[in-house]
């Protein structure tokens, strides 16, 4: 068994040496300036052309370009796929969920009831401006359309991981953004949004706190230290969030919806269909987590057959009702105790409380 073992551990260590042999062993290319364009090693360095007709040594591409088959640096000019627009919006929608619902707990915590409603419009008045200067400053400069290469994999995402050792003398260093401008932009966007929230959030707090005793100013301004937050969750896995950012969407819209009606002190089902429709704010509340779960189903199938996947976010509504129909299950003191075993006392839920409440 074990000889077995380290005859598959020699066998695939071999294939990865001789796969690698073509990057790093007996590997030939041109260094310095060439007159002809010639090949560089590695995933992303390249030559740029100089203004005499020379190309440069093999080295990291100018921002806003990209290597292509032959080596050569040329400027990115494809335009985003609707996927990729998705993603670009499910990171601004990030910082707005979060905001949302920081300045809600505030609320709360503060006990503040002074037009209360300033604050959630001015969240998102202050991720809508900073996804507006987001795209006003990213090239062309002034409009609102991109131009940028498009992610062929997960390492486009992750140059810094393939600077390649040609024949083992030295690393040459290509790390640049293959992914052009999505890697950046984000950054860019969580940056005009944290200079909004400093700009505008004062005032409008101040306005809404009015005469009332704040209790814990941390609460209302908790939503600052989101953005580092968010900002090296982007940083360190951006391109395992583009890849799995539908499936995120879908499930934490599922698993939030539940926890709003878990949160429900009364679990009967009329209780719980009347606490959906009770004020503006468990409508927004719904509504909201119904517009997640349908931009997650979008992101998912990129509505490839229109009629078929847009008939898909019809089916929003399921989770809730779900919950509804089987939250009575659910209550730990409608089910039955195992033979021999002796289970310990559970305590009144709501459910049970109003049920008692009833019988006396």
């Amino acid at each position: 068994m074990y000889k077995a073992y380290l005859i598959l551990s020699l066998a695939i260590i071999a294939g990865i040496l001789h796969l690698s042999e073509g990057y790093t062993v007996n590997y030939s290319y041109e260094k310095g300036v060439v007159d002809i364009l010639s090949k560089c090693p590695g995933r992303y360095c390249g030559r740029t052309q100089f203004s005499n007709g020379s190309w440069s040594a093999c080295g990291p591409c100018e921002r806003g370009a990209r290597r292509n088959a032959s080596s050569a640096c040329q400027p990115c000019s494809e335009t985003p796929i609707f996927y990729d627009w998705l993603y670009l919006g499910f990171m601004m929608i990030a910082p707005l969920v979060l905001h949302l619902l920081s300045v809600d707990m505030a609320i709360k915590k503060n006990k503040l009831q002074h037009k209360t409603w300033l604050l959630y419009v001015c969240v998102v008045v202050e991720v809508v401006i900073a996804s507006l200067i987001t795209l006003l400053v990213t090239p062309p400069l002034g409009s609102l359309a991109l131009t940028s290469c498009r992610p062929r994999g997960l390492d486009d995402w992750y140059p810094l991981l393939h600077n390649p050792s040609p024949n083992y003398e030295g690393t040459l260093y290509c790390t640049q953004e293959a992914v052009y401008p999505m890697y950046t932009m984000v950054l860019v966007g969580y940056s005009a949004l944290l200079v909004m929230v400093l700009v505008m959030r004062p005032a409008v707090v101040r306005k809404v706190a009015g005469d009332a005793e704040v209790t814990d100013a941390g609460a209302i301004y908790s939503a600052l230290y989101l953005l580092p937050a968010l900002t090296i969750t982007h940083a360190v896995l951006a391109g395992i969030l583009y890849t799995i950012f539908p499936f995120l969407v879908i499930v934490g819209s599922i698993i939030s919806i539940a926890t709003y009606f878990a949160y429900q002190q009364d679990q009967s089902m009329s209780a719980l269909v009347k606490g959906c429709v009770r004020d503006v704010r468990s409508v927004i509340i719904i509504q909201g987590h119904w517009l997640l779960h349908s931009y997650g189903i979008i992101a998912l199938t990129q509505l490839q057959q229109p009629a078929l996947h847009g008939s898909l976010c019809l089916l929003v509504p399921l989770p809730a009702l779900f919950y509804i129909l089987t939250a009575r299950f659910s209550d730990p003191s409608v089910i039955p105790p195992v033979a021999g075993v002796n289970r310990p006392p559970t305590p009144p839920t709501p459910l049970t409380r109003v049920r008692l409440n009833r019988v006396i």
